[in-house]
């Protein structure tokens, strides 16, 4: 059963005006925006926005029973062209709970799970893009390597990289027991309580979905769909977007940067966003309740100018 995380915290930090219109950028199975529907009026609006076909059915559900909502079937990077198509020259709010949903992880066939024998798919829109395994079947000890170490963080990239180019060529790895097979036999070094491919696997997820690549995406164009006084709200859930979100909304709050001592007055700054809060995460009733909670990093900023 999926929990939507910081569920209140997110929503309530996101909605300031309740006739305005919102963006759920990764639906899932509609959490975040069921709560969110609730705060709006009826005069306010909702799109969301989910790669998955398997959220395109839930959303398709909500939107049978709820005129205020619409859905795109897609990535949030799309988003400009969307809103464009729609008609909507800027939104109140844009909500991102980035990674991979607990429905997603559970379900074998989708081939996101070490956990969960299955084909070794892995995209969260399984009706286009290259599969994990397509991928794992062509790519150098190289460029594994460097999705590993810099997507997955992993410490001995370079040696899981050539078990797999290795054992590839005896067979092909096609489902996801042989990859965490043959990733465990490679790491010298296993971690307390976590399976030895989980860097491997996430490594490998992001780059099959481009999801840092679709969160710089979103990041670049957001200030320009926002209108003043929109919010955006982040939650992230390892490192790797955690640091981008933060980066971006620190230099947004920052403005322009001049060199020490150089006297400038504020308005010169160009600040556009100012940030609301402090990072918030789960609280310990929370994670108790849904350990997915435990990484979770929330993020808030508001566009000012």
């Amino acid at each position: 059963m999926h929990q939507t995380v910081l569920l209140r915290e997110a929503v309530e930090a996101l909605v300031t005006n309740p006739s305005g219109f919102y963006v759920d950028g990764t639906f899932g199975r509609g959490g975040h925006s069921r709560y969110l529907l609730e705060l709006l009026d009826d005069d306010g609006r909702l799109l969301g926005v989910d790669k998955d076909p398997a959220a395109r059915l839930a959303a398709q559900e909500l939107a049978g029973a709820e005129s205020r909502f619409e859905f795109f079937h897609g990535s949030f990077a799309e988003l400009p062209k969307q809103l464009q198509l729609m008609g909507v020259e800027a939104v109140d709010g844009i909500l991102l709970d980035l990674g991979v949903s607990s429905p997603q992880l559970d379900d074998g066939e989708r081939g996101f799970s070490f956990m969960h024998d299955g084909p070794l798919d892995m995209r969260m829109d399984t009706t286009r893009g290259e599969t994990a395994a397509e991928w794992l079947s062509v790519a150098g000890v190289d460029e594994i390597a460097l999705v590993l170490k810099e997507y997955g963080e992993e410490r001995f990239a370079r040696r899981i990289a050539t078990a797999i180019v290795a054992a590839r060529s005896e067979e092909a790895i096609t489902t996801t027991s042989q990859l965490a097979e043959v990733v465990s036999a490679a790491n010298p070094r296993w971690e307390r309580h976590k399976h030895p491919a989980t860097r491997a696997f996430q490594g490998i997820r992001i780059k099959v979905n481009r999801e840092l690549e679709d969160l710089q995406a979103l990041l670049a164009a957001a200030l320009d769909m926002l209108r003043l006084g929109g919010r955006l709200v982040v939650i992230s859930f390892h490192s790797l977007e955690d640091r981008m979100v933060k980066r971006y909304m620190r230099d947004m709050a920052r403005g322009e940067q001049f060199p020490p001592g150089v006297p400038v007055r504020d308005s010169a700054l160009n600040r556009r966003m100012k940030l609301v809060g402090k990072a918030v995460r789960a609280s310990d009733e929370e994670v108790a309740g849904n350990v997915r909670a435990r990484s979770a990093i929330m993020r808030v900023a508001e566009k000012i100018s």
